[in-house]
């Protein structure tokens, strides 16, 4: 009886943890922006050395990356949105 109670047990705390290990795994591959955050820097250095004109609209991976000017020609956004998850990542590069 004991050994039945004690396998239980195990089977339990091995299951619990794998669900424990694969939400964290799950969770740090969806939330991780370095490929675009990559993508993104140089799509600016390419914009600050005149290598491309705005409006300016590309994709990369699962990510929709697109540049424009605000009204005011003060600064420049960039936008990422992946089409898959809907994570939207923004950076603003304001003009000297």
């Amino acid at each position: 009886m004991e050994t039945l109670i004690a396998t239980v047990l195990i089977m339990v705390i091995f299951v619990v943890s794998s669900l424990i290990l694969n939400n964290l795994f799950s969770n740090s591959i969806k939330n991780n922006t370095r490929g675009i955050t990559a993508k993104i820097n140089e799509v600016e250095y390419q914009y600050k050395n005149d290598k491309i004109t705005l409006p300016f609209y590309d994709a990369y991976k699962t990510w929709k990356i697109n540049i424009e000017m605000t009204d005011n020609r003060e600064k420049v956004n960039i936008n990422a949105k992946n089409t898959q998850t809907n994570k939207t990542v923004k950076k603003t590069i304001y003009k000297r």
